[in-house]
């Protein structure tokens, strides 16, 4: 049975940004978080942990970038989310160099 369209994105632009921010972008918020712990915990456990916990977390925002209304905006929060993480690992590295 097909999808109805009606619930399907009619614009290419907003279909081609969720595809985007699935994949790339979900993929930059797992590892620049699962980094951010990293800088701040016992990097090896973390390291090891994010072998699987980096695929689950990156399949969640997957699937929370295709429910979003809005292409774009999931792209500025994972963007956001991105640089705030990013943030946390370079406070991280300066404040916690045994960490590394």
């Amino acid at each position: 049975m097909p999808a109805n369209p009606k619930y399907l994105t009619q614009s290419k632009w907003q279909r081609f940004a969720k595809i985007t921010a699935a994949i790339l972008g979900g993929y930059f918020v797992s590892v620049t978080f699962h980094l951010a712990l990293a800088s701040w915990f016992n990097r090896a456990n973390i390291l090891m942990t994010m072998a699987f916990t980096g695929f689950i977390l990156w399949v969640a925002l997957m699937v929370i970038a295709f429910l979003a209304k809005s292409g774009w905006k999931i792209w500025g929060i994972y963007l956001l989310l991105t640089l705030v993480f990013s943030l946390l690992i370079y406070l991280g590295l300066t404040y916690n160099p045994t960490a590394q």
